[in-house]
């Protein structure tokens, strides 16, 4: 490479760019949606339909799927306001689909358009207008008849009024054409749009969902009077359930001092001996597949209540330990939560974060199970006698286990805080940064399954190393015994039956030189135990920059948030004051290192499995060799102009934090 194309590459005042309106969204969708499908694009139109029906103002939802490939979905509702906005002079409507971070779902006061809702993170139809081709928007309201059209994310046809209608009539209707650029596939998987739309018909007491396709003519209707019960019933059909369904709801009173008014949840439990399980959840009508931290609640509830009711019954074998996977492992639910403010992990809002809904859900569930079980013993019986199964069948895999280790296994670091549990499929060890934090790991841990190693320093960058010079380094020797897997090649059969622990997370601080230890780490096991990510062993924690103290108000109690980055702090602050709260009434508090954190802050953020952020280190689509590629020319010593080239290239994408 030549001088001259290095100067090739600009980075100046120039180099910096301002994305405007929906921008951001065209030119990274993945980070709002998720672009294997036009569904879930779909789904943010169809929630706003569902969350007029769940704030009892709409009892019919119509989605149908045009020829043209084009996707509609209307509701009875109020229908999207059409007058201009008090502070930004444009009609409503045209805001709700071409500005980001603005609708009605913000406001938590009394007089609020929603007391629950789904889509807070106040992106919703503006990223659906983003990544179509085409969005028409009409809406009833005030006796008269309102339409709108946009075209690529821009307004093509203003709002006009049509004709008068009666004014009983209300609702909105959006078409949609998705633009197929965005997507793998353009086509909207027809089986997963009726497993959303037949969920919708269930939690929604009273509300009829319908499907209408017109290509095949085929038109479907659900309405689920038997509710979350008769759903599961129909989704367990053909499996023999061991008890009859545990079902309730439970909402939170004026007098709870921890949660706010209305704010619970509404359940359906099922065990069976075999066959499938099925596991629902949701947040206010969203869909959580990755579940989250109000599935935790669900979990911890029916464990505490199990053990108590098999303590108390003296069925638990002396020496036998129950743990929540027991309980967990032969139990359907379908979980609807109610949450005042739900926080998701990711826009895409797969996982629910919010870390009061564990105590929430887990305190309604753990209650309402006992009652069921001291009033019907018999039932109560065979659920204790099936976790207690699952635990001998556990007990005696980790048995099997521990034998194959043998003997001759290397003396374990003294540095190493290990965990109780030998169990391999459920323990995890932390390579934390430092000594300090590591004290605060090992204090704020679960010791039962998390096992903390400290590392002094930035560790040697292995990727020019030696295997058999690996361990003249102590601190790799260490993470190697530690782990109980020797280095090795991407073409070696390593042998992976020694490991000790499922999860080796990485946990630095939230900083530069967090990032570069992050960095050093992966490259080793990159390089010399690539096999522990190619089955998935390896994981990098997310501890918090940020923590925000804000006060109570009205029906909020005081709450504890934290950011991962600038950018979250960014967007919950705009959100803060959409709510109402005056500028500078939250603290903000910015971690300088893990070492700040107390025990029960690291363990709340960053260690605690209901609440944590953990991300699976995986390659990328191109394989491994895309990734040993990009780590060579990083980190090898002779690869330093090829360096220069790439940050002269890409370092206006950097997010440096000085």
């Amino acid at each position: 490479m030549t001088d001259a194309t290095l100067t090739t590459a600009r980075y100046d005042e120039s180099s910096i760019q301002v994305l405007k309106g929906l921008e951001p969204v065209r030119q990274r969708p993945g980070m709002y949606t998720r672009t294997n499908n036009p569904l879930h694009m779909l789904q943010e139109v169809i929630d706003n339909a569902a969350d007029e029906a769940l704030a009892g103002h709409a009892r019919q939802i119509d989605v149908t799927c045009h020829a043209d490939g084009s996707v509609s979905v209307q509701d009875d509702g109020r229908g999207i306001p059409v007058g201009p906005h008090p502070q930004e002079r444009v009609p409503v409507i045209e805001l709700v689909f071409t500005r980001l971070h603005a609708g009605g779902k913000f406001s938590k006061d009394g007089a609020a358009a929603y007391a629950f809702s789904g889509g807070l993170h106040g992106v919703g139809v503006s990223v659906t207008n983003a990544l179509a081709t085409r969005l028409e928007v009409t809406v009833w309201r005030d006796g008269a008849e309102w339409h709108m059209v946009f075209a690529d994310g821009a307004v093509v046809q203003a709002l006009k009024k049509g004709a008068s209608v009666p004014r009983k009539r209300t609702g909105t209707r959006v078409r949609v054409w998705p633009d197929a650029r965005f997507f793998d596939q353009g086509k909207v998987p027809l089986g997963e749009l009726e497993h959303v739309l037949r969920s919708k018909a269930v939690l929604l007491d009273g509300c009829r969902v319908s499907l209408a396709c017109e290509k095949t003519g085929q038109q479907r209707e659900w309405h689920y009077a038997g509710g979350l019960p008769a759903y599961l019933a129909e989704e367990l059909a053909g499996s023999t359930l061991l008890v009859p369904l545990f079902e309730g709801a439970h909402f939170v009173g004026a007098d709870d001092e921890h949660h706010a008014l209305g704010e619970g949840a509404h359940w359906a439990v099922a065990w069976s001996e075999e066959g499938p399980v099925v596991r629902e959840s949701y947040v206010n009508l969203i869909a959580t597949p990755a579940g989250g931290t109000h599935e935790s609640g669900l979990r911890e509830g029916l464990f505490s209540a199990v053990r108590s009711f098999a303590e108390m019954h003296g069925l638990v074998p002396k020496g036998l330990r129950l743990l929540p996977e027991d309980v967990f492992a032969r139990a359907s639910f379908v979980l609807s939560a109610k949450v005042l403010d739900p926080q998701f992990q990711g826009q895409i809002k797969e996982r629910l974060n919010s870390r009061d809904a564990v105590r929430l859900v887990g305190g309604i569930l753990r209650n309402a199970l006992e009652l069921w079980l001291h009033a019907h013993v018999e039932h109560g019986r065979k659920i204790a006698e099936l976790a207690i199964g699952q635990a001998r069948t556990r007990v005696r895999a980790t048995r099997k286990v521990e034998k194959r280790k043998g003997s001759g296994v290397a003396v374990l670091p003294g540095k190493l805080t290990d965990c109780e549990s030998s169990d391999a499929s459920r323990t995890e060890i932390f390579l934390v940064e430092g000594d300090s934090a590591g004290g605060s790991a090992k204090m704020g841990r679960d010791k039962e399954f998390q096992a903390i190693l400290p590392l002094r320093g930035k560790i040697l960058n292995a990727w020019e190393v030696e295997r058999d010079r690996l361990f003249a380094n102590h601190e790799i020797h260490d993470i190697s015994v530690a782990i109980g897997v020797d280095p090795h090649g991407p073409m070696d059969q390593a042998d992976l039956s020694g490991l000790r622990y499922r999860r080796i997370c990485i946990l630095s601080d939230a900083d530069v030189d967090g990032a570069h230890i992050q960095v050093l780490l992966l490259t080793l096991f990159l390089r010399h135990f690539p096999q522990l990510i190619k089955t998935g062993h390896v994981y990098v924690a997310r501890p918090p920059l940020y923590r925000v103290d804000v006060p109570a108000a009205g029906k909020r109690p005081a709450r504890k948030l934290y950011c991962l980055d600038q950018a979250e702090l960014d967007v919950l602050q705009e959100k803060l004051r959409g709510e109402g709260l005056r500028e500078g009434g939250w603290r903000i508090s910015r971690f300088k290192g893990l070492g700040e954190m107390n025990a029960e802050q690291l363990w709340d953020t960053t260690l605690n499995p209901d609440t944590r952020r953990l991300v699976q280190v995986r390659h990328g689509p191109d394989g491994r060799e895309a990734s040993a590629r990009m780590f060579d020319m990083l980190m090898a010593r002779g690869e330093s102009a090829r360096r220069r080239s790439w940050l002269e290239e890409k370092g206006n994408l950097a997010d440096v934090d000085v």
